[in-house]
């Protein structure tokens, strides 16, 4: 049997080890398109465009955002579009429901949000089952939206529970948020609920590019 020179079996490996990498980066497939599922943080965010954008650059090839969004919707709204997600065959898809849900005058229990987001969840494996799923925790709530929502933290925690208990990936941008000062805060969320485009995008994308593009977008 003839053997091949030493130095194409080096290329052919190298070949065969960056394709393994595009296909495995993050533990998942190529991400080439992302659906941004959720309620105005998302709908109104502003962010999606800029995500995109440095995600193309780091990783070297085209990356699409495409959003299902709704302001005011809450987590059975998301369940009752799960197939409108899974219709645009997603590498990734990003969830945030708990919002809404934590509202009084939407009158959801935690017990009904924590059934309904477990669904959606559940849902989205199904529908997507290559996909990478990643539920968002985003920034605080104050004032007058923060009083409407008395009981923020243990939506929260129940969507939380849920993303765990069916495999989601979570990533938490709290910290980035309460890393600003209090004026910042007041500046970058000024109703206290929903962040300026600005706002969101100088703390949601960097650290949202890494947990999505690995190490190609950790810096």
């Amino acid at each position: 049997m003839k053997r091949l020179p030493l130095s194409l079996l080096v290329l052919c490996g190298g070949v065969a080890v960056a394709a393994a990498a595009a296909q495995n980066l993050a533990g998942q497939k190529r991400p080439s398109k992302i659906v941004a599922f959720g309620t105005s943080l998302t709908a109104r965010g502003g962010w999606q465009g800029p995500l995109a954008e440095r995600l193309s650059s780091c990783l070297g090839w085209s990356v699409v955002v495409d959003t299902v969004a709704k302001s005011g919707a809450p987590s059975s709204w998301g369940l009752g579009h799960v197939d409108d997600v899974i219709r645009l065959k997603p590498d990734v898809v990003l969830v945030e429901f708990y919002a809404n849900d934590a509202a009084l005058n939407r009158f959801t229990s935690v017990s009904t949000s924590n059934d309904t987001i477990g669904a959606l969840f559940s849902s989205l494996r199904h529908g997507l089952p290559n996909a990478r799923i990643i539920a968002q925790i985003m920034n605080p709530v104050s004032g007058l939206a923060g009083m409407a929502r008395p009981y923020f933290d243990l939506y929260i925690d129940a969507h939380l529970r849920q993303a765990r208990a069916n495999g989601v990936d979570i990533i938490d941008h709290r910290k980035r948020w309460m890393s600003l000062s209090g004026n910042q805060l007041a500046k970058a969320i000024p109703d206290g609920l929903h962040p300026t485009p600005e706002a969101a995008t100088s703390v949601i994308v960097e650290p949202l590019a890494a947990k999505i593009g690995g190490e190609a977008c950790s810096s």
